[in-house]
């Protein structure tokens, strides 16, 4: 498909025709007589030039020329609602790449209370079907040739909620002289529903992120940057999206290295396979939509036709969020492609938080918050983590052993939770990655960020999403995203070690260089970095879960 999608891209973006020809020309001529605004950085790509803008960071003297809003496919509407990205139309005239695209469509109040509760302030932005655009940060002295290294990043929100343009990459262009490329893909129903045969396969976020790819390698030339070193990275859902590119033979020769914030292709509750589940959803489905279909075709001619708003209305009493094993994108379950060494093995970098689930417990687990009993933690178990009851002895006697106090059982159900849903993933994903040959770098990052202190229990360490504000420097951006308020200086020096070990894998595949301390590779002996205020080397990450999950646990 992504051939496909270039060649078509490629043909459809031919631009050299007499009224776009003038136009350049005019340009160049205004450009050479009254020299180039500082400001209005201006790009050629295959389907047309783009006018960007200028901005700097904080202890920073390198300029970072911004693009945004870049299209790289078509409005995904109308008979194309379900259905693979085709390539984007040329224009003719300059492009306006000032400011942020619409957000794809999703649940805006659940994301700002998600805002909120991170003290992360964007830009109060529309959602919109029409949401397939890109967002470019460049250092001002990249051009054509500059062959810088590119870091391409994928969102995180469950796949219901997020953006790319809530992730300004300045910081990371500015200090470490690198292409940052933010994308939006389609979310919740939009990027997600299938009918479990040849008419809908599903999958289309991953689809959406196969044809940015795509566009990366045929345009980031023109901006300096090197498509023949392309980083892929992205936290929680973007995680797993990276994780799901590296599986997915689609996606082969598009990027040359990953990185893994807190999620992976492996993850329990995120996979489903078509069948009889799918079936009575799409049933009841074609019954609150008044869609009286009598086979899948018919009834996704009716939902093509549905307003988003009434779709989204939807997606909330059925979920329609879950990547699916299509035979397609996915030729089998994930891991069984890690198995079979069946993936596209490129070095990598995967980490999880030391409380990634920490965020869950107000929400999902009432009543655990303050303290909780062993009865009550194993009910969430069984109900949350779908642990068959004749199981749950096992996992008492591991986890819930010799705890007696509220506050124990509590952090031991949530050490429970992040080992199951993410730490163990991770290390049975490095470990596959690591027997296939590729290079492989693990972390754990561990630092509570102070802003948070006032809206956060005081149990809690580093919760999900807590690294991001670190790797883009969010201390040192100045302009309408606001990631990281009132860092203290230790937190700036841990946000520059990371955004330097990120950069320095961009550009060679290791994460290792001057000004760091040394990072060793996730072999056998599994050595792994910890990332706090005092950067240190740990051994064998949760081997004891780890163990227990994989082997004791039936």
């Amino acid at each position: 498909m992504c051939e496909e999608f270039r060649r078509s891209s490629r043909m459809s973006g031919m631009w050299v025709h007499p009224g776009q020809t003038l136009i350049w020309a005019l340009w160049v001529l205004a450009a050479v007589i009254k020299g180039p605004a500082a400001d209005a950085p201006v790009r050629s790509t295959r389907l047309g030039w783009v006018r960007g803008k200028q901005t700097t960071v904080l202890g920073s003297t390198v300029p970072v020329n911004m693009f945004l809003g870049i299209p790289y496919a078509a409005p995904p509407l109308g008979p194309l609602r379900f259905k693979q990205p085709k390539p984007a139309l040329p224009w003719n005239d300059f492009r306006n790449a000032t400011s942020y695209p619409k957000l794809c469509s999703q649940d805006l109040e659940w994301l700002v209370s998600y805002q909120h509760i991170l003290k992360l302030h964007y830009p109060k932005l529309e959602a919109s079907e029409d949401c397939l655009y890109l967002n470019i940060y460049a250092p001002a002295h990249a051009d054509n040739g500059s062959n810088l290294p590119v870091m391409v990043w994928f969102p995180g929100g469950a796949f219901k909620i997020g953006s790319g343009s809530f992730f300004d990459g300045s910081a990371l262009a500015a200090y470490e002289d690198v292409l940052i490329v933010t994308t939006q893909y389609r979310l919740g129903i939009f990027g997600f529903f299938n009918t479990g045969d040849e008419h809908a396969r599903g999958n289309w976020a991953f689809l959406d992120q196969v044809a940015a790819l795509t566009w990366v390698q045929d345009n980031i030339k023109f901006f300096g940057g090197d498509p023949r070193s392309v980083t892929i990275f992205g936290q929680s859902a973007g995680a797993i999206s990276v994780s799901s590119l590296i599986l997915s033979p689609m996606a082969n020769g598009l990027f040359h290295k990953a990185i893994m914030e807190s999620g992976v292709a492996i993850l329990p509750l995120v996979m489903r396979s078509p069948g009889d589940e799918r079936k009575k959803d799409l049933q009841v489905l074609a019954r609150i939509c008044g869609c009286h279909a009598s086979d899948s075709a018919a009834l996704l001619q009716c939902l093509r036709a549905k307003p988003p708003e009434e779709l989204l209305d939807i997606s909330k009493k059925i979920t329609f969020s879950i990547p699916v094993v299509d035979e397609f994108f996915f030729p089998d379950e994930p891991l069984a492609l890690l198995t079979q060494k069946a993936f596209n093995s490129v070095p990598s970098i995967i980490g999880v938080n030391n409380h990634d689930c920490a965020f869950l417990l107000p929400t999902e687990f009432p009543g655990v918050l303050g303290g909780s009993n062993r009865s009550l933690a194993l009910h969430f178990v069984h109900t949350f983590l779908h642990i068959p009851t004749q199981y749950l002895h096992l996992v008492a006697d591991h986890y819930f052993y010799n705890k007696h106090f509220p506050v124990e059982i509590r952090d031991s159900f949530l050490d429970l939770l992040g080992d199951v849903l993410f730490a163990v993933p991770g290390v049975v994903t490095a470990r596959h990655h690591r027997d296939a040959g590729a290079p492989v770098y693990f972390y754990e990052f561990q630092h509570r960020p102070q802003c948070l202190n006032d809206t956060r229990p005081a149990f809690v360490k580093a919760d999900h999403s807590d690294e991001i504000r670190f790797v883009f420097g969010g201390a040192f951006l100045k302009g309408d995203i606001v990631m990281f308020e009132g860092a203290t200086e230790e937190e700036k020096l841990l946000s520059r070690k990371m955004m330097r070990y990120w950069a320095n894998f961009a550009r060679t595949g290791n994460p290792n260089g001057e000004g760091v301390p040394l990072w060793p590779a996730y072999t056998q002996s599994e050595q792994y970095l910890k990332l706090d205020l005092n950067v240190s080397v740990g051994q064998k990450l949760k081997e004891q879960e780890v163990e227990f999950w994989t082997d004791t646990f039936p």
